[in-house]
């Protein structure tokens, strides 16, 4: 007990690290409403956004904290608020996107086809979005969670934290875990199907004695990875309509489709040749 005491006196610039985590918490599942009804609403069905299990997404949990951090003090220059505003959730934006598509090999959204875009991953009129949306929540959410917080029990702080904690990372093993075997098989596919396009130029040309044994036994070790990315991925392409792999390697419904249909092309010339 005295040592979960101990943890009202940790803070971060003046801010308990408790309230920052349950904080981060309230703006997750905040986020993740707010994405959800957005896509739903855009795409005429339900989509629940975020690529955790849970209904949360950490971007905005995230992107709260800092800007309870690093805003708050900037409240009395609105200009300089919505400048800095701008650009720290913007470079908090692209961090994001870069890290997931470094290590997933996956673009979860894409901004490729608005105006003064930086590779897709942020652009300026999401920029001038953030912008807004940080003076939102300063000045008009942020204030009125403050006094709920402040009506719950203290110990029940500590409580609800906990839990929340413990369930964040439940839900975060599961999808690395997750994550990591569509990675494997993004790379997979894409590794056996530069494979497979090698093999059907030389079965066009007639060229290999083992060309048939080799390609065939190519073509279902392709097909059966196709299977499992298709089966995979269905979660994440469900909830990223706009889901792209980075350039080189496949992930998307339309690229699956096209990986599939050149391993079928590729066996239905393999039974040529036998029959020739």
């Amino acid at each position: 007990m005295i040592r979960l005491a101990l943890l009202r006196y940790v803070t971060i610039l003046d801010f308990p690290l408790v309230e920052l985590f349950i904080y981060f918490a309230l703006y997750s599942f905040l986020g993740w409403v707010m994405e959800t009804c957005y896509c739903s609403i855009k795409e005429h069905r339900l989509v629940p956004r975020g690529f955790l299990y849970g209904p949360v997404c950490p971007i905005y949990g995230g992107g709260v904290v800092l800007m309870l951090l690093f805003f708050t003090p900037l409240k009395g220059n609105l200009l300089l608020f919505y400048a800095v505003s701008v650009v720290v959730m913007t470079t908090w934006e692209y961090l994001v996107a870069w890290v997931l598509e470094t290590t997933t090999h996956v673009k979860y959204w894409d901004y490729s086809n608005y105006n003064f875009n930086i590779q897709g991953r942020v652009c300026l009129w999401v920029a001038l979005v953030w912008g807004l949306l940080s003076y939102v929540v300063i000045f008009w959410i942020q204030p009125q969670v403050d006094r709920l917080y402040d009506l719950i029990p203290y110990r029940v702080h500590f409580t609800l934290a906990a839990v929340i904690l413990v369930l964040l990372i439940i839900d975060c093993t599961l999808t690395i875990h997750h994550l990591a075997l569509v990675s494997r098989l993004v790379t997979s596919v894409t590794t056996l199907g530069e494979e497979l396009q090698v093999q059907l130029s030389l079965a066009k040309a007639e060229l290999g004695d083992k060309l048939s044994a080799d390609a065939e036994a190519l073509q279902s070790a392709y097909q059966a990875e196709v299977a499992k990315l298709e089966e995979h991925s269905r979660r994440f392409r469900e909830r990223y309509s706009d889901l792209k792999a980075q350039k080189g390697y496949v992930i998307n419904h339309e690229h699956i489709v096209k990986a599939a249909q050149a391993a079928k092309e590729t066996a239905a010339m393999l039974k040529r040749r036998r029959r020739g």
